[in-house]
């Protein structure tokens, strides 16, 4: 008896390990995104404008607004690179792409978070808000998708390099542009 039930428990194992086996081909994973994996493969970035108006006197609503001269073409730049990382689509010339994306920056804020106890800013939040626009070229400028007022953003502590804050909030708006792209919400 003792037998038997070792015969059968080992068949019964190799039945498992056998359909675990088998069923695995059939269990695919892929990166690539569902919304352009077959219809989109390239895309083109167009050089991002700066509409930031900083001729506008300083007020108490806007006294928070920074500026940083070619913020249009590191925001451009991070944009590229985030797509070719990401992979999903490829940036080409204008000529050959699938989609095309047109941004223009609108806003750029340094808004204050915490206080220090004697009423000292102690850490900012910069926000940068682009307008953007994709256009499907393949099917004569059927429109994609568009948002206006996209912001990104990072924090930091006045003993940081404001700087490297600039970047991480371009870095965070470039990464979420991506995202939008290629993520079928």
């Amino acid at each position: 008896m003792q037998r038997f039930l070792n015969v059968i428990t080992r068949g019964m194992v190799f039945s498992v390990f056998c359909s675990m086996f088998l069923g695995l081909p059939g269990c695919g994973y892929t990166t690539r995104s569902s919304l352009i994996s077959t219809k989109y493969l390239t895309i083109f970035i167009a050089p991002f404008t700066n509409k930031i108006d900083i001729t506008l006197e300083t007020d108490t609503g806007s006294k928070y607004k920074v500026n940083r001269p070619m913020i249009e073409s590191e925001v451009t730049r991070t944009v590229v690179n985030k797509y070719l990382f990401d992979g999903n689509l490829k940036p080409v010339k204008e000529g050959t792409a699938d989609l095309v994306l047109t941004g223009e920056v609108i806003s750029f804020r340094r808004d204050p978070l915490r206080y220090t106890e004697s009423d000292d800013v102690e850490e900012y939040r910069l926000s940068l808000a682009v307008n953007l626009k994709l256009v499907d070229r393949k099917n004569g400028d059927v429109l994609v998708w568009e948002e206006n007022g996209f912001t990104g953003s990072s924090t930091y502590f006045v003993t940081k390099s404001e700087s490297i804050a600039i970047t991480d909030a371009v870095d965070d708006l470039a990464r979420r542009i991506v995202e939008r792209t290629v993520e079928d919400w």
